[in-house]
């Protein structure tokens, strides 16, 4: 009698304690497809508001954290747990947590820092530290950036901001910086204004400011020329690659010798000549 009546009590709990856990779970699974879809609206009307792309991605993650502690307190007090309780509890747990993670709670302080200050924005080609590539994420604690060879990389937001940040799409132009070694015995004007006749063949190079070739310094070979292009971000590496190859058929279209001395180089009708 004893042994049908405790066998009863495991079977009523036991069909209790496992349809709240079914329960839980359903719960769970529905609230976590309502907060995908909050944060699908939500960025959804913050695009078509036209607001900026950094701030959208930033709102949407503190949305998302916050609701999906809402959801974690909602199941608990489902099972019966005192929120008021559970509220003691995650002040309790942040101090310990504040002294334990402080440097994630630095990197969320300087994630907002971020999106206040403004030093780059989603989308800009920039350098951070020893990174250069175009910014792809500024998250609560991280900044993701894709680099030129395709990886990507996350610094912690307040490296970023203890650091140094070179932002390569605030400007309107930018700088392409190339040098060209001459002979002793070459005519540097006459080189100087036949590559700025050709660099302004290129495209995409400004016209304002023009193209910029000078002696750069004087070495045992022959002075060396500064050959710098001017241009828009978008297009930086383009030109860079352009700018070479400019100067290469520059030279050979004048006849210049450059380089080391005893180098090999090509003439008009491409006999090797040393």
């Amino acid at each position: 009698m004893n042994l049908e009546h405790y066998w009863d009590l495991v079977i009523r709990y036991g069909t209790k304690a496992g349809m709240m856990i079914i329960a839980a779970l359903i719960l769970w699974i529905v609230g976590r497809l309502l907060i995908r879809l909050v944060d699908k609206l939500l960025k959804t009307v913050m695009d078509k508001q036209n607001i900026d792309p950094t701030l959208t991605r930033y709102a949407v993650n503190v949305v998302n954290v916050a609701l999906n502690v809402a959801l974690v307190v909602a199941i608990l007090g489902y099972f019966g747990v005192q929120t008021t309780t559970f509220a003691a509890l995650i002040a309790g747990a942040g101090v310990a947590l504040g002294l334990a993670w402080s440097g994630l709670l630095a990197n969320f302080a300087a994630g907002a820092f971020l999106i206040i200050l403004r030093p780059y924005k989603v989308g800009d080609f920039v350098q951070i530290n020893d990174t250069m590539g175009t910014v792809e994420e500024i998250g609560l604690f991280f900044t993701g950036i894709n680099t030129l060879n395709n990886d990507r990389i996350y610094h912690g937001n307040a490296k970023v901001l203890g650091g140094t940040i070179e932002n390569y799409s605030s400007n309107a132009y930018r700088r392409v910086e190339l040098k060209c070694q001459l002979a002793s015995d070459v005519d540097h004007v006459h080189a100087s204004e036949l590559l700025r006749q050709n660099l302004a063949k290129i495209p995409n190079v400004l016209s304002d400011p023009a193209p910029l070739v000078e002696i750069f310094e004087f070495t045992d070979i022959g002075p060396k020329l500064a050959v710098f292009p001017f241009c828009n971000n978008a297009h930086y590496w383009q030109v860079y690659w352009d700018t070479n190859r400019v100067i290469r058929e520059t030279m050979i279209q004048g006849g210049f010798p450059y380089g080391l001395a005893k180098q090999v180089w090509i003439d008009q009708q491409g006999t090797p000549k040393v």
